[in-house]
């Protein structure tokens, strides 16, 4: 029939589109309506604060140590004033978050922006977008994050439930270390001689060391829990320079999400923690009523090197039926494992698996394909008082032989944004210089780095898998990496030298777990995979940060390959200057 051109009947298939259409319209808008913004005044500040019997000034966040406990939700903004009232220039990153368009909001030092000066200001504002679990926030300037640091807890969307039964309790728990000196003292007196840093002085657990160190059995902190009860600990390992073992005594931990990332639950006695890294894991209080430790301690990897061989300790305390303490004998201690059982540690993280709607966005097709050395290495000088390291050298570090060096001028973003010369190259190799035995015995050629601010450029959208291969050259170590910005899939790992014909077979493209800091193998490598859908310059190191200090970093610049950052903010009004 003619004249139907442009009718505006609508046949039924149309209706079911439409109305699918409209609901989704509809989740939107009730999602973004639930939607909070949190304001915050994060006040950075010297106190007295009294460990170990001794009492001396630290850098904290609002008078607390640890720092606030940010509890938001999926979807949720942050509005973050930062006051420093400290003596030293600091900058917070919130470690995790994606920062979706406000790369300006990331933190660290140099990088993303210059850092907070003495009586200065800075508002952090940004948005969590598709994350849920536990993230933590820390100061990313010099080694303030020793002190400076707390939870950042993101619940889910309202009327979404965990993927696990709802537990009764939720606790976190962030393990970290305590020097009884200044913390920037000692990080400049190891920047003197060369030589490695003093140890700490302790572990904590919730900033207390425990009944196991002198004058810590006031502080010790305590969670108390009915018969039945169950209990999600929230554990971040906050420690500057140690990996961490975490049990607690005659009961079971089930892991159910890691670095905010749901995975498949598992159940495991102890768990290890790199820093940086977050571990969700489930209590059932299923046993005696008691007083039971909680306890932690380093897993050393690398032969020969000091490290401090302590044990920090919580109590985990059933009431009584009239809520009373069930008793006040000394609670039962754990066996934790050996400080360089790299057993337990490979069996524990070869547990970890995704869950099935992340498992399908692993990528499989790769645009970028790049092998990155990781480890230290030594500078040749003149013997002296700056010269302590191994055979009278200063020890630094790298990765693909490019030892990290931060600009002062202007941070990486802002000179990428402002088209600022001089500042920065984007060479990075993407393979070593030169192939060698890497966890074998090193040449002495290849122990001395070179110096440079080297970033590598990714195209908007692209898929990257990068091999991370540990060093020998001092000695073979395990070294946590942290990608800023993103997450990735760890699809593979193994130990000795990456094998490119047949490690690959190997991999886990099904249901590889999901992190923002992978525990590179002591003598061994591992491979990670992403889609580089976050513009912005990003920084990726080792987060012990004596290794971050002596280089072993660099940076991404990802952008749309026209030179030109995909649709970020532009930067805050109040950004600071260098």
């Amino acid at each position: 029939m003619k004249g139907q051109t442009g009718s505006s009947v609508i046949k039924p298939w149309s209706n079911g589109l439409i109305m699918l259409s409209i609901l989704a319209i509809l989740g939107f808008v009730i999602s973004f309506a639930n939607a909070e913004i949190h304001h915050h005044e994060f006040v950075v500040e010297e106190k007295p604060v009294k460990r170990l019997c001794k009492t001396h000034n630290i850098i904290i966040v609002n008078g607390k140590f640890p720092g606030p406990t940010l509890t938001v939700g999926n979807g949720d903004t942050l509005v973050i004033k930062a006051i420093n009232r400290g003596r030293y220039n600091v900058t917070l990153h919130w470690h995790g978050i994606r920062q979706l368009r406000t790369p300006w909001a990331d933190g660290p030092e140099y990088v993303t922006q210059c850092p907070i000066q003495p009586g200065g200001t800075y508002t952090y504002r940004f948005t969590i977008e598709d994350q849920e679990g536990t993230l933590w926030w820390h100061a990313h300037s010099k080694w303030l994050r020793a002190t400076v640091y707390g939870a950042l807890v993101i619940l889910p969307k309202l009327g979404s439930p965990y993927p696990f039964p709802k537990p009764n309790h939720e606790v976190p728990i962030i393990l970290g270390e305590w020097w009884d000196r200044d913390i920037i003292s000692v990080l400049r007196q190891a920047l003197f001689t060369g030589a490695a840093p003093n140890v700490s002085d302790a572990y904590t657990i919730n900033g207390q060391p425990g009944d196991l160190y002198r004058c810590s059995s006031k502080g010790t902190f305590k969670v108390s829990v009915n018969s039945g009860d169950t209990v999600l600990l929230r554990v971040i390992n906050a420690a500057l320079n140690q990996q961490l073992f975490f049990t607690v005594a005659n009961h079971q931990l089930t892991v159910v999400g890691a670095d905010a990332s749901y995975h498949m639950p598992f159940a495991t006695r102890v768990i290890m923690l790199g820093p940086g890294q977050t571990t969700d894991v489930l209590l059932t209080a299923n046993q005696q009523p008691a007083r039971y430790y909680m306890a932690t301690r380093a897993y050393a990897s690398a032969q020969g090197v000091p490290f401090d061989n302590t044990t920090a300790t919580a109590i985990l305390e059933y009431k009584t039926a009239r809520g009373g303490s069930s008793s006040t004998s000394r609670p039962l201690l754990p066996q934790l494992p050996a400080f360089n059982d790299t057993a337990t540690v490979t069996a524990f993280e070869n547990q970890l698996r995704s869950i099935p709607s992340e498992a399908a966005k692993v990528p499989t097709k790769i645009d970028h394909s790049l092998f990155f050395t990781v480890g230290l290495g030594f500078v040749n000088c003149n013997p002296g008082p700056r010269c302590q390291g191994p055979n009278n050298t200063r020890f630094a570090a790298s990765m693909n032989n490019v030892s990290f060096v931060l600009p002062r001028r202007t941070s990486l973003l802002q000179a990428y944004y402002n088209n600022i010369p001089g500042i920065f190259t984007t060479d990075f190799p993407p393979v070593p210089p030169v192939q060698f035995n890497y966890t074998g015995n090193v040449p002495r050629s290849l122990w001395q780095p070179r110096f440079a601010t080297k970033l590598y450029k990714l195209k908007f959208g692209s898929t990257v898998q990068i091999v991370l291969q540990d060093t020998g050259i001092f000695a073979t170590e395990d070294h946590p990496i942290h990608l800023h910005g993103y997450h990735f899939f760890v699809v593979g790992q193994g130990f000795g030298n990456f094998n490119p014909g047949t490690d690959p077979t190997r991999f886990n493209l099904v249901d590889p777990p999901v992190r923002n800091t992978i525990d590179v193998p002591v003598g061994g490598w591992a491979v990670i995979r992403f889609v580089a859908d976050n513009p912005g310059v990003w920084l990726f190191h080792c987060h012990i940060d004596a290794h971050l200090t002596w280089g072993l970093a660099m940076s991404f610049l990802v952008e749309n390959g026209k030179g030109e950052l995909q649709t970020i903010e532009p930067p805050p009004a109040d950004l600071p200057r260098c």
